[in-house]
Formats: structure tokens, C-alpha cells, sequence
């Protein structure tokens, strides 16, 4: 993983000493609220229903076990014991106190971290596949061109202040596992005709009151030309994109608006108008980006198969269930990927304690290689696990109530905080999510219920990426009564597509009842191989309608 050098450091040191000066300042009065917000927000702090909510970056969702112990740290010190890992590959500490944020980013700077651009209309964060660099099925490891764009974007001057906040996600896959098409900018690594790294840029992706799946902007961008021509989006973007309205203020909303050929166009003139010279730095810094990136020191001894595992493994139906499920293919023979589900049934999807943070930091010392990730369907990875440690692994997550066998299962629920913490929230998730979870995760015990995903947003914000979701929840305020639309047919892979609006709302309590109505009837009617939106797709609306509706 990336090592920061003396001029990363500088910078978040800095940052946290000038926000330790705006946040005196606040407190003894010199500032009002409505003038230390931006400044605030530069820095990750929101202010939430009930208390502050300070949002840690983690660049496309990579942790060293040292991190992953000092958020465990700041959980305990400034917070009630937890943190909630994000769809943005983040963690938010929901309870921190004004006066202690400046020392929590001392803290985090002391390990490499910090809450820049977390929130705000700027770059926010870059998010990646989970898997990227040990993925069985990747071209290109995009972990390095994340970095670069993480280093290019940061403090730049000409978008600290866009007309909105800004997204990007980069996959090194043909199969999406980062959903780069939902993204303001997604971006596409692979190999081009003569074998040279390309990227395809796809623009005008993002979900909230108008989702949008993106469109194919520019193919096979050499990486020498991408970062510039990157930039030249950006500017476009920022001349043009509407700061009238904050809901029509998207670069999505101004590619709809320009047409696609004619906003193509005014980036190529913008593109001319950059000089190159600035950028030579791309392609050194990107070889120098790539050496921390050269993997482990793989033990090359094979396990041949599941009986070979020590211990009970061989005979153990829950360690078997878990290793279907949670364990994926790795491109290291004798290794695999071990997913981590933060999403028990009955439990807050996204959700570590302190402790299990902590245990966690703890396995991957012992058993990958001391890194994880953070998926942005709000769980954890351990991406270098030797197959022969994977009972020890999962007797380890055992131990830490973290050993549930659902991964990409329908109980594996994104939520939002939903109206329990979020001031913009309409309704609640979180409760509707552990209800829908407990109760669907026993349908998951009898039937295989993979090709479901289920996502639910407390507003119109869609911060759980409902519009992608096979069933998607969408939680408004009806008259003062909460009320809950669906959505069916919706996919965040590389055939994203959003989905469709099924009927009228139901209230919190039919969410469950519901949702294991259309389960039940998908699993009656699907063909082989058949996810839920393939289903729907092929049957229509009114079948799922009549017997969601009864």
C-alpha cells in the first residue's frame, strides 16, 4: 500500500494545525456558524441531527492494521465505541465533540489519514474495486492511477470550490465491482490493442433526485493523456455547471443539458488549451506510485482443496457456508480473498465496534499480509489470506460476532444513517434495514437468494445507492407519516441500469412482508443463472406489482 512521503505528511499536518486555529475561533465566537460551515466542511465535519459527524477518508478503501487500530482508538476516546464504514469506502465517527475534532486529526495524521475532502463541492474521495491488485478476473491493478488522481486532486486550487461535490470511481475489471458508472466520473483501466495501459472515461453518472448511468465519454485514453484530460473536464465543468440549483448542479445534469457530442467538444477545445509540460510528471510519479503496489511475498505452498484444512473444516457446514459465500477467487494461487460482512442479521449494516475493529486489525497482521479494504457495500476484506488459514480466519471473525456468510446475499443491505443521525433524512433506514435483514436472512438459509441486492435510502439523496439495487428502498416523509417506495431492476455492475419505480409506498412496517413477497416470487419464476432485475426484465412490472401489492 502507499507509504506517504515527507510532502504527504506535511500537508495533513498543516491541515490539522489550520483547522485546530478556525476551530478556536469558533468556539470563542469570532466565527458564526454560517462562516466556519465551509471551512468545516473542507475538513470532513458535518453537523448532523443531533451532534457533529467527522467523515475519515480512506483512498480507495485500502487500510494498513495500524489504521484500522487508531480509528478503533479514536472510536473509544472521542466517540461511543463505533464507527460506520460508507458507500464511499469512508468511516464517519457519529458523536465527535467541536472542541476534539482538531485533536482527532492530529491522530489521524500520526497514521497517515486524515478527512480532506470528504465532504464539500470538491473531489471527494476515490473510490476502487475492493479487490483491486488480487482479483482473479483484473487486467490492470487501478490502485496506483487512484493514488495519482488522490495526490493530483487534493487542495487543487481550481476545484476547492465546484458547482457540487464530485466523484470518481476506477475499476481495473471488466466486471464492476467499483459501480464506475453511477459516478460523475468513472474510469475504466485496461489494456489497449498493443498492450499498453488505456483508460475508457465514462461521464455523468450519480444517482440522488435524477439518477443517471453514465455515458462512454472517451475510449483508450493513453495515461499519459488522462490526467490532463481530466483536468479539462473539470473545467469545463466548473465554467458551466449550474450554481443556481443545487439539485441541477451535477455534471450529469449538465451533460444532459449540452448533449454529449457538444460538451465532448468543449472538452477537446479546453484540452488544446492545456500545456503539457505541466503534466510530465504523470508518467515518473505514476512508476513510483506502482513500486508500493507490487504485492506481498506470496508463500507459493498450495492447499489442494477444503479436507486439507486443519481443525474441524472439513466437516464444518457453517465454515462451509462461509467459504462459498464470503471467499473469493484470488489471482496468487493458494491464496484467497476473504470478505468480511459488517451486516448481521438484525444488525446496522456498515456498523464496527471499537472491538471488532480492533480484532479485525489484528487478523490481517496475522493472516493478510497486515492490509484490508473497504468495500463501498459497506463491509471489509482481507486480500491476502493463505487458503490454509481461512478456518483460522473464520474462527477468528467467529469470535467477534463477524462471521456471517453473506456476502453479496440480499441481508447484505446498504443503508444510509437515515433519519437516526442525518439532518437531510426524510425517513428511517437503519431500523428498516435490521428488520429486513433478520427476516430475509431466514429465507437465505433455505434458497439460494444471490442474485438479489437490497439498498435503502432515508431520502431522496440516495446516499445507499437504492436506484441500483435489485430492491431498492426509498424512505419519504408522506404528511408526517413515514412511507417507503420500491423500486425493482436496478444493477450497479458493469450492465448498471436503474431501476423502476414499482407502485405506491408502504409503510415501514410492510417494508419486510413485502420485500419477502417479491423474493419468494422471483425464486418461483426465475430460470437458471437469473438475478432478480434479469427476472424483471423478463416478466414485467405488473407481475412483481400483483404480488407485491395484496
Amino acid at each position: 500500500m502507499y507509504i506517504y512521503d515527507d510532502f504527504d505528511q506535511s500537508i495533513v499536518e498543516q491541515r490539522s494545525a489550520e483547522f485546530r486555529a478556525q476551530v478556536e475561533r469558533r468556539l470563542a465566537g469570532k466565527l458564526s456558524e454560517a462562516e466556519f460551515k465551509p471551512l468545516r466542511l473542507m475538513n470532513g465535519l458535518y453537523l448532523q441531527l443531533h451532534a457533529y459527524m467527522l467523515r475519515v477518508a480512506i483512498p480507495y478503501g485500502v487500510l494498513s492494521s495500524k489504521q484500522l487500530i487508531k480509528l478503533a482508538d479514536i472510536a473509544d476516546k472521542y466517540d461511543r465505541g463505533y464507527g460506520h464504514f460508507t458507500t464511499r469506502q469512508n468511516i464517519q465517527f457519529n458523536w465527535p465533540k467541536l472542541v476534539e475534532t482538531p485533536d482527532i486529526l492530529d491522530e489521524l495524521a500520526s497514521v497517515q489519514m486524515h478527512a480532506i475532502q470528504t465532504s464539500g463541492n470538491c473531489i471527494r474521495n476515490v473510490t476502487s474495486d475492493p479487490l483491486a491488485g488480487v482479483a482473479a478476473d483484473e487486467d490492470i491493478d487501478p490502485r496506483p492511477l487512484c493514488e495519482l488522481l488522490r495526490q493530483w486532486s487534493t487542495l487543487h486550487p481550481e476545484f476547492a470550490y465546484l458547482p457540487r461535490k464530485f466523484k470518481f470511481a476506477v475499476t481495473g475489471s471488466a466486471v464492476d465491482r467499483a459501480a464506475i458508472k453511477v459516478h460523475d466520473i468513472g474510469l475504466r483501466v485496461k489494456r489497449g490493442s498493443n498492450n499498453e495501459i488505456v483508460t475508457d472515461v465514462w461521464v455523468g453518472g450519480g444517482q440522488g433526485r435524477t439518477p443517471k448511468i453514465a455515458q462512454l465519454f472517451k475510449a483508450d485514453v493513453s495515461i499519459e493523456e488522462l490526467v490532463p484530460y481530466l483536468e479539462a473536464i473539470m473545467r469545463v465543468y466548473n465554467r458551466y455547471g449550474r450554481r443556481d440549483n443545487k439539485y441541477k448542479a451535477r455534471i450529469k445534469i449538465l451533460l444532459a443539458e449540452t448533449g454529449l457530442e457538444a460538451l465532448q467538444q468543449q472538452v477537446d477545445e479546453e484540452y488544446k488549451k492545456i500545456d503539457r509540460a505541466n503534466f510530465k510528471f504523470v508518467k515518473p510519479e505514476l512508476e513510483r506510485i506502482s513500486a508500493y503496489f507490487s504485492g506481498p511475498d506470496y508463500d507459493t505452498h498450495v492447499t489442494d482443496n477444503i479436507s486439507s484444512l486443519p481443525g474441524d473444516a472439513a466437516v464444518d457446514a457453517n465454515f462451509a457456508a462461509w467459504k462459498k459465500q464470503n471467499v473469493k477467487p484470488h489471482k496468487q494461487t493458494g491464496y484467497a480473498i476473504a470478505m468480511v460482512s459488517l451486516k448481521p442479521a438484525g444488525g446496522i449494516p456498515g456498523d464496527a465496534t471499537s472491538s471488532q475493529m480492533r480484532a479485525v486489525a489484528e487478523i490481517a497482521k496475522r493472516y493478510s499480509h497486515d492490509e484490508l479494504r473497504v468495500t463501498h457495500r459497506q463491509n471489509l476484506v482481507l486480500p491476502y489470506v493463505h487458503e490454509r488459514e481461512l478456518y483460522s480466519v473464520w474462527k477468528a471473525l467467529q469470535e467477534m460476532d463477524l462471521a456471517e456468510s453473506n456476502i453479496d446475499l440480499p441481508s447484505d443491505i446498504i443503508a444510509c444513517p437515515g433519519l437516526d443521525y442525518c439532518a437531510l433524512a426524510t425517513a428511517r433506514s437503519i431500523p428498516i434495514a435490521q428488520t429486513v435483514s433478520a427476516r430475509i436472512r431466514k429465507l437465505e438459509k433455505r434458497t439460494d437468494l444471490s442474485g438479489v441486492s437490497v439498498n435503502i435510502s432515508g431520502c431522496i439523496n440516495a446516499c445507499a445507492h437504492h436506484h441500483v439495487a435489485s430492491i431498492g428502498v426509498l424512505g419519504l416523509n408522506k404528511g408526517g407519516v413515514e412511507n417507503y417506495q420500491l423500486t425493482l431492476g436496478g444493477r450497479h455492475n458493469e450492465n448498471a441500469s436503474i431501476g423502476e419505480r414499482l407502485g405506491p409506498g408502504v409503510s415501514g412496517d410492510e417494508v419486510p412482508e413485502t420485500i419477502e413477497r417479491i423474493v419468494n416470487f422471483y425464486v418461483d419464476v426465475r430460470t437458471d443463472g437469473e438475478s432478480l432485475s434479469d427476472t424483471y426484465d423478463r416478466v414485467g412490472k405488473d407481475a412483481f406489482k400483483e404480488v407485491a401489492y395484496v
